[in-house]
């Protein structure tokens, strides 16, 4: 089945063709109506048919996140839980899935760690990001593997207009919170650049509601941000440059549970007063040109490293998990004319682990190849993609996606898409060393999935937006933490199969100068042997932005809701919903002075999104209280 499929897409081939791109790749990173995660080339969104939300530069500063994950949340089908305040480990569900079945993509490069299966975007500072990009449902036959849920590209700062353009921004809110970035970016016609520094620090807060004695305090994060990006266009047909993003610092946390020794459970619990020290960063180098009329090609080599090590401060040593990631990239655009498009690449990934912990192996290397087409007719549009991945431990797997749109008329289109996806086992999935109470299982297999969508998009009036998916999406062999229950000894396995069903939608309203943006998501997630809920999984979700400009003045809120959901797989810990209130505003004293104020959860509510049961006691992470926040921005002109 699945070589008829490669069969197919290679017969396409021939035929096949791509609509030209009105603007580059770099130009486009400043345009909210273009999309360049969805195939790895600029298009625009209305003509993808991927599900995807977009926020620019302007959509960050009028917003003001608190981080990245929070921003995140803004996005209907998106669900974090957070460990506790600024900087804090999170989880990330899109559609239902995990958080180690999203791709994380920063300038095209690979984010994250080969050992913990995720990213940690907790530690991105939102003054260094230009743009971030949301793709939700599966994309790995475009980015190969852990795409089965969606994929997250965020992409650093650009420079922008003529001449030097300086800028400084300061803030200070509650917890002893401080933020202090400074910018230069600017350029001519063909070249720009952008070059950013910041320091962000608080005190934080008390992360566990219910703890040690040691973990009763508040816990600090400290982060220090550079950011650089350069490009040139040498003529009308050939562009180059580079990113660079560093991300250093270090975290306090809480371990509600205590620390144990490696003869769990006898050893333990002891009191433990954890951090981390971290240091995350990318690098990519590209060159985009434009070969003839009809192809067009783009090269990128990548590096990002996840370094983490973990202390204790009422214990001596530290352990150690730092991962390397090289990458290089070849991305083909052809345009043979008539509507037809074709896009070929081929990838290359090295992933390293550095570990205090000894893996039996700690390098492996992925290979992969894909071929779509697409056709855009005046009523009609087809896409057809196929990926070949030919990983060192787990040999080839082939992903397939598929979409038929129909234009019903100006106002309205329906996309009917199927995509199928597969995330590999991290190396501790694997080889985690047997410390008395667990080990790495060495045979596990890739997990896999199967999405099925139907989206409605819709200009229901000159001022009303409409978006809407109904979708569903069938896992098999989900990796799962099994123990026996008798010795308390375990290994990870793939035993479990769960579905999604869901249904999200957007909409957005313009009336009397107000702008409001409404997103709904309602799903039912279930493991498909025990039928309980998955854990950590609202079922219904809502956020809701309203904002509006008087001249000068702007004002806005965002209100965001979320139903029960469970805090276990066995459904026996319940988490009450809850509804939450920020308020913002903002000041253009000047050309060059501005002010922005946030006021976060102003009701103070107190609540939970993850909560475990240990020996018969509830230990609960806190989400923020209420906090302020007070900024000031200068932008001198020269």
């Amino acid at each position: 089945m699945k070589l008829s499929r490669i069969a197919l897409a290679v017969a396409l081939a021939p035929s096949l063709a791509l609509a030209a791109q009105p603007v580059s790749h770099e130009q486009a990173l400043k345009l909210s109506d273009t999309l360049i995660t969805a195939n790895r080339t600029v298009e625009q969104r209305s003509e993808s048919s991927a599900a995807s939300t977009v926020f620019t530069r302007a959509d960050i500063e009028r917003l003001r996140p608190a981080s990245v994950p929070h921003l995140l949340s803004q996005v209907p089908g998106v669900q974090m839980i957070n460990y506790g305040g600024r900087g804090a480990n999170f989880g990330l569900y899109i559609r239902g899935s995990n958080t180690n079945q999203t791709l994380v993509l920063i300038d095209g490069v690979r984010a994250g760690s080969a050992t913990m299966g995720s990213a940690a975007l907790q530690f991105l500072s939102v003054d260094q990001i230009e743009r971030i990009e949301v793709l939700r449902g599966s994309r790995s036959a475009i980015h190969g593997a852990d795409a089965m849920g969606g994929v997250v590209q965020i992409f650093t700062r650009r420079g922008d207009g003529e001449g030097l353009r300086p800028y400084v921004r300061l803030a200070a809110g509650s917890d002893s919170t401080f933020e202090r970035t400074l910018g230069l970016s600017g350029g001519n016609e063909r070249t720009r650049f952008s070059l950013t520094a910041g320091l962000e620090e608080t005190a934080g807060i008390d992360r566990t509601r219910t703890s040690y004695a040691a973990d009763a305090d508040d816990d600090a994060y400290r982060n220090r941000s550079l950011a650089l990006s350069l490009s040139h266009r040498f003529s009308d047909q050939l562009e180059a440059g580079f990113t660079v993003l560093d991300q250093r610092g270090k975290t306090e946390y809480d371990n509600p549970f205590g620390r144990y020794e490696t003869d769990f459970p006898w050893g333990g619990p002891f009191p433990a007063k954890p951090y981390d020290e971290y240091a995350l960063s990318t690098s990519t180098v590209w060159l985009d040109g434009t070969i003839n009329d009809i192809w067009s090609s783009r090269i990128e080599l990548g590096h990002s490293e996840d370094k983490q090590e973990n202390f204790d401060k009422l214990f001596p040593g530290s352990t150690v998990n730092n991962t390397y990631r090289d990458s290089a990239n070849w991305l083909n655009t052809l345009t043979l004319g008539n509507g037809h498009s074709l896009r070929l690449g081929l990838d290359y990934l090295n992933d390293k682990v550095r570990s205090s912990n000894d893996f039996a192996v700690s390098n492996r290397d992925n290979k992969a190849a894909f071929i779509q087409h697409s056709y855009q007719g005046e009523r009609f549009g087809t896409e057809l993609g196929v990926r070949h991945d030919d990983n060192q431990q787990f040999g080839s797997e082939n992903t397939f996606n598929g979409a038929l749109s129909y234009q019903v008329n100006a106002d309205n289109k329906l996309i009917l898409s199927y995509a199928e996806g597969f995330r590999v086992p991290t190396f501790a999935d694997l080889y985690w060393p047997f410390d008395g109470s667990y080990g790495g299982n060495p045979d596990l297999s890739p997990e896999k999935s199967r999405s099925y969508e139907l989206q409605w998009r819709s200009q229901l009036t000159a001022t009303t937006e409409l978006e809407a998916s109904l979708y569903r999406t069938d896992f098999r062999d989900l990796i799962v933490y099994v123990s026996d229950p008798t010795t308390w000894i375990g290994t990870m396995d793939n035993v479990d199969n769960a579905r999604v069903n869901g249904f999200e939608a957007t909409l957005k309203q313009q009336l009397f100068g107000w702008h409001g943006e409404l997103g709904l998501s309602i799903i039912d997630p279930r493991n498909r042997g025990t039928g309980n809920v998955l854990p950590n999984r609202a079922k219904r979700t809502l956020t809701f932005n309203l904002d509006r400009q008087f001249g000068a003045f702007g004002v806005g809120a965002t209100f965001a809701a979320a139903s029960n959901s469970y805090a276990d797989g066995a459904n026996n810990t319940e988490l009450p919903g809850y509804g939450v209130l920020d308020l913002r505003a903002n000041w253009q004293a000047n050309d060059e002075l501005g002010f922005d104020l946030k006021l976060a959860n102003v009701l103070d509510k107190d609540y939970s999104r993850l909560n475990y049961n240990h020996n018969g006691q509830d230990y609960g992470y806190q989400e923020m209280p209420f906090a302020a926040m007070v900024g000031v921005t200068w932008t001198p002109n020269f």
